[in-house]
């Protein structure tokens, strides 16, 4: 019996233990790997502006705004028709992680349809803005776009939509808990929230279930727990076929969202759903808009 013991013991010592150290090692590996590159897995920025509004033969504004870490921003403002500069109100887009505002062009004749005014800015480290990306900064120039509009611009509050796309509408959510008061006072119209996550842990644990990913983590981008304390009006957007962000990040966002609150499906894919399911996706904006 002790020489099948020994036996089974060289063997392990021989054959199963370099095993497990190589596993040992790849899993420490790529745990730093994570840890460390977190940057670029979030954030995918374009310095490119590939095409502005007058590809479709839309006038707008190309601004420049400063935040408050004095970090300039490239921004554009669309008005809602060349003789109404806001229409039936503005809406302040905040983009996803790839690319930059010129990859968002396809929404604008949609809200111009709709009445709506779009502000657009690029985030630090995109587009022609200054800086680097990092999640303070992201909120950081969310702030600054709020206050242009609000202070330089002076367009009335209630006419302001904050509009979160992917991960925008995390940053989206930050902005909307910011400013929410109980008394209704420096509130905004609404908030939508695009195919949006709860929170970027959530869906790094559902990628990486076999990491400590709340524990690597850097990053928060939480909209699941900015949700309860938003008074404002909410309306969730998601494909239940968006292979990015899984259609139960919508559900769950959408359920903890007080109400007044709307939840428009949509099919398609996470960065084409809205053109996939065009005639839903506006019904479902317009009737948002004509309730708040």
């Amino acid at each position: 019996m002790s020489q099948n013991l020994q036996l089974l013991f060289q063997i392990f010592q021989k054959f199963l233990l370099p095993i497990l150290r190589i596993l040992a090692f790849a899993y420490i590996g790529l745990a730093i790997a994570l840890y460390l590159g977190q940057s670029n897995l979030v954030f995918m920025p374009s310095r490119d502006v590939i095409e502005t509004p007058e590809i479709l033969g839309i006038k707008f504004e190309n601004i420049q705004i400063t935040t408050r870490d004095n970090i300039n921003l490239d921004t554009w403002f669309v008005p809602a028709k060349d003789n109404d500069l806001v229409g039936k109100g503005v809406i302040l887009f905040c983009h996803g992680n790839g690319g930059n505002i010129s990859n968002r062009i396809s929404y604008l004749p949609i809200f111009r349809e709709l009445g709506l005014a779009t502000f657009l800015f690029d985030y630090r480290g995109y587009g022609k803005s200054g800086g680097s990306p990092s999640e303070e900064g992201t909120y950081a120039d969310v702030e600054a776009a709020w206050q242009y509009l609000t202070q330089e611009r002076q367009i009335p509050l209630q006419k302001i939509i904050i509009y979160g796309e992917s991960l925008g509408g995390a940053i989206a959510s930050y902005l909307a808990q910011k400013i929410s008061q109980p008394n209704g006072n420096n509130n905004a119209g609404g908030l939508v929230l695009a195919s949006t996550f709860t929170s970027i842990s959530d869906r790094a644990a559902e990628l990486y279930p076999f990491m400590p990913i709340r524990f690597l983590s850097r990053f928060s981008y939480n909209s699941i727990d900015r949700l309860p304390s938003i008074k404002i009006p909410v309306l969730v957007i998601h494909s239940i076929d968006d292979e990015i962000i899984p259609f139960h990040h919508g559900e769950r966002n959408f359920q903890v969202a007080n109400p007044t609150k709307k939840l428009v499906r949509l099919r398609g894919d996470h960065n084409g759903g809205f053109l996939d399911s065009l005639e839903t996706y506006r019904n479902g904006l317009h009737e948002f808009i004509q309730r708040i």
